[in-house]
């Protein structure tokens, strides 16, 4: 095990491997509620649901562990489910399984853009200030996401999008008392620390009666069978499910780019390019996942952001990906204990993620406006539009255009021009509805 993971070479450990993963999973646990509730909307039965949910996380972070070996966890994301419910089943009228075929079909072609290595190619055509950038992006991304789950920031009214909220609510304060917790632990250089602060908060929540304290441990997985395999795969081949077809694709490729890039930034695994080696590794366990997840019945799935939390408690290999698919395994039959921990707990876990990604910042040349305006762009973006993928693709679009205009046009490489054009196209195909 040591040697298939290299863990003294990455100075790591059997036991800070597993706190990583526990803490990236307790990070993004709230996805086995969340996801199936999301396409409730779209028709699909909730307990089935949830099932497909952990099994294409299982599916995925187990194929990262063993193959890409990177502390990436995988499982569906968040906004291509909304994509899905909301916007190709309700708005469009198209039936949810025959948007599952058509995940299934971008999945595919990921696969195959992937052994191929164009997605690769892509990946190490990006300047290094934009790879930078996304790491800043995504934390304070995370950051805000923390924010409202403890409580802290709510949604505003027209001309204030967000405000403070009220904060002395219990739950707001125990937030802000889990936060400093965190940050206290990590400067004493506890073992665990994110993880010890979300457990605290947990318990301190069920003590004051603000959560449900669970009544059963166990329960046994509800039925799967109404959404395994239900897929169309004809209906989706269709004229008219380009379009979708077009916007998961280009959906899940800057949303798994950012993610695997920045993350990578953070755990220190990019070399001295900015490029993570083998990255078509961890990007087939994202193509294969997809193509899981259409199969047991659920959305385009791909790494996480949160898996931050995990590479911040000292996760450096794909054994965080394995603790990580097993503590899924286990939510099969635990859900009832996993799926108590409110949100508050584990926010400031996220506000901390990002404030420690803000040091990729530092990589960024602040005195080339050519190179700090399209990452100051991205980073903007991602956090004022509420969607990475738009930051990005803003980035990929401004990084060449500005070169041009600066008369430095040698210095953007083909892949970038490829990039660039990929993401206008993405602004016909983005649903503004």
């Amino acid at each position: 095990m040591n040697r298939f993971f290299q863990l003294a070479n990455h100075k790591t450990s059997y036991k800070q491997e597993v706190i990583a993963g526990l803490t990236t999973f307790f990070t993004m646990s709230y996805i086995i509620v969340v996801n199936p509730a999301i396409l409730e909307a779209a028709g699909m039965p909730k307990g089935a649901s949830m099932v497909a949910t952990i099994l294409t996380a299982i599916f995925g972070c187990l194929f990262m562990g063993f193959y890409a070996k990177r502390p990436f966890a995988i499982a569906p994301y968040m906004g291509e489910n909304a994509f899905i419910a909301y916007t190709v089943v309700l708005s469009l009228g198209h039936s949810w399984k025959t948007a599952l075929g058509a995940i299934f079909i971008s999945g595919i072609i990921f696969t195959a853009l992937t052994v191929l290595k164009l997605r690769s190619w892509l990946a190490e055509a990006i300047p290094k200030s934009l790879k930078f950038s996304f790491a800043v992006g995504i934390g304070l991304f995370l950051a805000f996401l923390g924010l409202q789950d403890m409580g802290v920031v709510a949604l505003g009214v027209a001309g204030a999008p967000v405000k403070l909220a009220k904060l002395t609510e219990t739950t707001s304060l125990l937030g802000i008392l889990g936060l400093f917790i965190t940050v206290a632990l990590i400067q004493r250089k506890v073992p665990g620390a994110i993880l010890i602060g979300i457990l605290t908060v947990t318990g301190l929540s069920f003590a004051l009666s603000l959560s449900p304290v669970p009544t059963a441990f166990m329960s046994a997985p509800p039925d799967i069978s109404p959404v395994f395999l239900q897929l169309d795969i004809s209906g989706a081949l269709s004229a008219g499910f380009i379009s979708v077809i077009v916007s998961v694709l280009v959906m899940d490729f800057v949303d798994t780019m950012g993610s695997l890039i920045g993350l990578s930034a953070r755990a220190n695994l990019l070399d001295k390019s900015g490029n993570l080696a083998e990255i078509e590794k961890p990007m087939l366990a994202d193509a294969l996942a997809t193509i899981a997840a259409s199969l047991f019945g659920t959305t385009t799935a791909g790494v996480y952001i949160e898996s931050a939390s995990g590479i911040e408690a000292g996760g450096r290999t794909g054994l965080t990906a394995i603790v990580v698919a097993l503590m899924f395994g286990l939510s099969l039959f635990f859900a009832p204990i996993l799926t108590a921990i409110p949100a508050y707990a584990y926010g400031p876990a996220l506000v901390v993620v990002g404030m420690m990604m803000l040091e990729s910042g530092t990589h960024i040349n602040y005195q080339d406006h050519s190179e700090v305006f399209p990452a100051f762009l991205t980073i903007i973006l991602m956090i004022y539009t509420f969607n990475i993928g738009v930051g990005m693709t803003a980035g990929f679009i401004a990084f060449p255009l500005l070169k041009v205009l600066s008369g430095r046009a040698r210095e953007v490489s083909f892949g970038m021009w490829v990039l660039c054009i990929a993401s206008i196209m993405f602004y016909f195909f983005y649903p503004y509805h």
